[in-house]
């Protein structure tokens, strides 16, 4: 018998987030790693122009392009939140529109005393 894992304590959480919430979290936090892993990155070959031991600056390298990667994939993300909320954003006013335009057409119906087109 295969014991039941526990959600982690955040998920519930996340779930419930809208996707602007979670665009407005990740597009910045994104963006500052990849900043952050540039800077370690300049480090790093500055390291091998001052002829540090190789397994220092080969190890922050790989380091600074793991969190370079990281912030990358987190924008693309971001990238994806912040698109699927402009579409909901579009398609809810395309169904108000449509749903004035009914509620318009039946008033117009209604006035004409229940007739469908001009006498």
């Amino acid at each position: 018998m295969i014991p039941k894992t526990q959600k982690p304590p955040g998920k519930k959480l996340v779930k419930r987030m809208s996707l602007r919430t979670k665009w407005l979290i990740l597009a910045p936090l994104s963006l500052v790693l990849v900043g952050y892993g540039l800077c370690v990155f300049s480090e790093a070959s500055h390291l091998k122009h001052t002829n540090a031991p190789t397994r220092q600056w080969v190890l922050m390298g790989t380091y600074s392009l793991v969190i370079i990667n990281a912030g990358l994939s987190l924008l693309g993300q971001a990238v994806i939140f912040r698109a699927q909320s402009l579409y909901r954003i579009e398609t809810r006013r395309k169904l108000k529109k449509m749903q004035r335009e009914i509620d318009l057409l039946k008033k117009k119906n209604a006035a004409q005393g229940g007739k469908i087109g001009n006498p």
